[in-house]
């Protein structure tokens, strides 16, 4: 359920960046969400359609950009995707790792009228 929440705030700042741009529609959102941010789009545009009735977002479409998880070894500083779910690095084989980029939820933009 923290799409709700998630989809609010969102909405709301698409909607504060749209009154200071003087825009009188907003025609599309850019989210960019990783895999393991634990959003789900199709939670997101659901609340979006409901909670976007009679603003200037209503009708918006939402692009979704989904961000591969993308893991950072700690000996080696090699970047990787994990495949079958193995975390070890494919270079060293350490398995310190971090997590570089997957996690990721953020209004990348707005378009507006």
């Amino acid at each position: 359920m923290h799409e709700a929440s998630i989809t609010e705030s969102m909405l709301s700042l698409a909607l504060e960046k749209a009154v200071e741009a003087k825009a009188g529609k907003i025609t599309r959102i850019n989210l960019v969400v990783g895999e393991l941010s634990g959003v789900v789009p199709d939670c997101v545009q659901f609340y979006f359609d409901h909670i976007s009735k009679n603003t200037i977002a209503e009708g918006a479409a939402l692009n979704f950009e989904v961000k591969p998880t993308q893991i950072r070894c700690r000996k080696c500083n090699t970047v990787f995707t994990p495949a079958n779910h193995e975390w070890a690095c494919p270079k060293c084989h350490e398995t310190s790792v971090e997590i570089a980029s997957g996690r990721e939820c953020y209004m990348e933009s707005i378009e507006v009228e």
